[in-house]
This record gives C-alpha cells, structure tokens and sequence, in this order.
C-alpha cells in the first residue's frame, strides 16, 4: 500500500497566516504541520509516500521535509497548478500508485491515535474502499454520512439540513479502481471534483465499509481548529498514541 498526502489550497480561512507559507507548514505542537500525517502512513507501515501541493508552496515544502529519510519513508512530490478539489488532487497520483491500493489523507488533519487499525482493517478487505467517520457538532462543513445499521449509504457534502452527526474526516483508503472512477467524475456546483462523489461511486457499487474514529481529530483548517489541532499535539509533544 502506498501513501497520498493532499496538502494544496489557498488556507484562505487562515488568512493572514497563510499569507506568509503553505498552510500545511504552520506549526502545530512542536512540528510543522506536515509532519504529522507522514508519521501518521509511517505507524501504519506506509513508507512509500507522495505528497501534492501547490506551484506556490512546493519549493518550501521540499526544503522542509526533504527526501522522507527523517521520518524513514520515501517521499514522492507532485504539484496541482490549479485548486480543483481533493479528487482533482487525488489525480495526480495515478502515476506513482500503479496498481497498489492507496492510504489518502488531507494533510490538515489531526489524529490523536494511529490510523494502524484503519488500516489494517481496509488490508483484509478483498476491494473497494473505506472511509473513517467522526461525530462532530457542526456536520454542515464536512461530508456527511447517512447510516443504517451496518453501511454508509449516502454521503452528502456540506448539507443544509445533516441526515447524521457523522462527519467523513480526511481519511480514504481505495483499491486501484479509484482512478477508474476518478475519470467518471464531474465537477460539483463549486466547479470542484468532489471526493463525496467518488465515495458515492463506491456506496453505489456496494464496495465502501468504514470506520468510527477514536480520540481527538480535528481539520486544523480555522483558526479555532488550529487552536484544538495544538491542544491535541501539544498535550502529547507529538506523540501518535497507539491503540490499546
């Protein structure tokens, strides 16, 4: 399994912050910000990692993380010359995932426990996809997953009215069909290829399973988020904590 870290954009919401470096390079805890997901595809046994950023920011985020040997990964760089969204991002990979199944994370996001069991757990599935959901208090700002008893069965992006409080965080992990369905995929009223749509795709092909995630996650992609992504780090000097 490989990995992919999405880390472009504009961090507008950061504003004026971002004004200065990549959003992605803002420190959180005791590290740059992007060091966290790379430690996060390390403790699930991913070394092999590609990260795509903006023209803008590359140079800067080459210099930080270098050829990967600090974090013993192997890092891999594109970059996206337009925001077209995650899926538009997650395109850009087809080159270095070949055939592998691929571990994709947003490289704002906060895990408190190892993504390892998640993992692992997409590992023992013969196909298709697995997301990872998190209840949160404001479902409006993320993808949102409606649940029966055992599956996802719909994933709405950003919705007025919440069908659940189950938000989809930046965690997807695909088998090598992803990029099949990634060409099928048509830009959303935003004029963004939209990662819900993909995971809709595989809803619709009865391949997608998913995970609750445990601990403290957040999106670091506000000021208050950021704030709550240096409390988590912060409280653990950077520590991935383990699962018992």
């Amino acid at each position: 399994m490989k990995g992919v870290i999405l880390a472009g954009g504009h961090g507008t919401r950061l504003f004026p912050l971002t004004k200065a470096t990549n959003k992605h390079l803002l420190p959180v805890g005791r590290e740059p910000m992007l060091y966290h997901p790379i430690r996060q595809l390390v403790s699930a046994a991913i070394q092999e990692i590609l990260v795509v950023t903006s023209s803008d920011h590359m140079g800067d985020v080459v210099r930080c993380l270098g050829s990967g040997a600090e974090f013993d990964c192997t890092l891999t760089y594109r970059v996206q010359e337009t925001a077209g969204g995650i899926a538009h991002a997650l395109k850009l990979a087809r080159n270095f995932a070949g055939s592998d199944p691929i571990c994709v994370l947003l490289g704002d996001n906060i895990f408190e426990y190892s993504i390892a069991p998640y993992v692992e757990n997409f590992r023992s599935q013969s196909h298709g996809a697995r997301v990872l959901l998190k209840e949160v208090g404001d479902p409006e700002r993320y993808g949102v997953a409606a649940l029966d008893e055992k599956q996802v069965i719909e994933i709405e992006e950003k919705p007025a009215d919440p069908k659940s409080q189950f938000a989809v965080v930046g965690m997807y992990l695909y088998d090598a069909q992803i990029f099949e369905i990634l060409d099928q995929v048509q830009p959303s009223d935003r004029g963004e290829l939209e990662i819900t749509s993909v995971n809709n795709a595989y809803i619709e092909a009865g391949a997608l399973q998913y995970d609750i995630c445990r601990g403290r996650w957040t999106d670091a992609g506000t000021f208050d988020s950021l704030t709550e992504a240096n409390r988590i780090l912060g409280s653990n000097h950077n520590r991935i904590l383990p699962h018992a």
